[in-house]
């Protein structure tokens, strides 16, 4: 029988969508867990309990718990290096390391470049087009190297993960070092001052833990007219507005990210999509939330919207319990049309 028969199709309206960023709009998860296991390493504790119970939430709601002593006067510099280290986490192999001319024999002179990836196929800077749907395929491939190793073992690390990183590793010079160092994007200079430097970046850059668009993104953002769609994002403003240019979606008007000041809490609680959908003008239980975590399901559902959860960066038994409405596997099961100025959505399930 035609494996097409046991779709069902649900349809409903809404005002407005509301979308997370992290696992939802872009997979950065490989950069993103690579950040918490060196704050694990740093701490003490082990990186996979540290993933594991920082995910979805905001940067500076972990950090306060994981680093106690950090004063409230210097929690937002503590997460804008945190935040800066993931992108240098996401930037590094296609900058400096095999993705890059750098990790080739042919030296070039572009080599320590301080300007991070953008979409390429746009003209017009403020407006990138997006680029093509990929994304990995699987929560366990997406997270299987993401943690970098201890500072003691990180040279070995790389030279037996393969021929490839080993050469790499020996061709990164004390010359593309410096390069990394006197870079002017703040992304690059995150780890100064770390006794390991050297050690981090060579590791760094032996990854490929760039962002990606996730499947259907681009299909589900070209059918939205302006103004009837948000993002309310965990991540604060340097991490959320560099995952979204670098995969060429143009964050919306309304992008309310973990620093917003007008904030009382972050996920779980419904506050980042009850004011997202606030600036939007409409009511949140008349909007749609896009989510892929526990925290950010649990949130949308408090908030009152019609929750939709993807199983880009949990598996379906991780968040079915989570009270979302719909569980799908990507936004390619959602498809978005107007109709009599009201969106309407239609959701299939297998």
């Amino acid at each position: 029988m035609d494996s097409s028969a046991w779709i069902v199709s649900f349809t409903f309206f809404a005002d407005a969508i509301l979308f997370d960023m992290d696992g939802t709009l872009t997979d950065s998860i490989q950069a993103v867990e690579a950040a918490w296991g060196k704050v694990a390493q740093e701490i003490g504790q082990d990186p996979a309990k540290v993933i594991a119970a920082t995910h979805g939430k905001r940067a500076i709601d972990n950090l306060a718990q994981l680093k106690p002593h950090i004063k409230p006067g210097k929690m937002d510099n503590e997460v804008a290096k945190f935040e800066e280290s993931i992108l240098y986490f996401a930037d590094a192999y296609n900058l400096h390391g095999p993705g890059s001319s750098c990790g080739s024999s042919t030296p070039n002179s572009t080599c320590g470049s301080s300007d991070p990836p953008t979409s390429a196929s746009s003209s017009n800077p403020d407006t990138p087009s997006l680029t093509p749907d990929t994304g990995r395929s699987s929560t366990s491939s997406s997270r299987r190297s993401s943690v970098v190793s201890p500072p003691e073992s990180r040279r070995s690390s790389v030279s037996s993960s393969g021929s490839r990183r080993s050469s790499f590793a020996k061709k990164l010079s004390t010359k593309l070092i410096h390069l990394m160092n006197s870079s002017k994007n703040k992304a690059w200079q995150v780890f100064q001052g770390d006794e390991s430097l050297e050690q981090w970046q060579i590791e760094a850059a032996s990854v490929d833990r760039s962002v990606r668009i996730l499947p259907g993104v681009k299909k589900m953002i070209d059918s939205l007219p302006e103004g009837r769609y948000a993002v309310a994002t965990s991540g604060a403003k340097t991490y959320a507005y560099g995952c979204m240019n670098r995969v060429g979606i143009t964050p919306p008007p309304v992008t309310i990210t973990a620093d917003d000041k007008r904030l009382k809490a972050g996920k779980p609680a419904p506050d980042p999509f009850l004011l997202a959908a606030k600036c939007l003008g409409y009511d949140a239980s008349n909007c749609v939330v896009f989510e892929d975590s526990p925290s950010g399901i649990r949130a949308g559902v408090a908030s009152g919207a019609t929750v939709i959860a993807v199983c880009t960066s949990h598996t379906r038994s991780q968040i079915e319990n989570c009270g979302a409405h719909f569980i799908v596997e990507n936004m390619e099961s959602v498809q978005c049309e107007v109709e009599d100025e009201r969106l309407k959505i239609t959701v299939s399930l297998l």
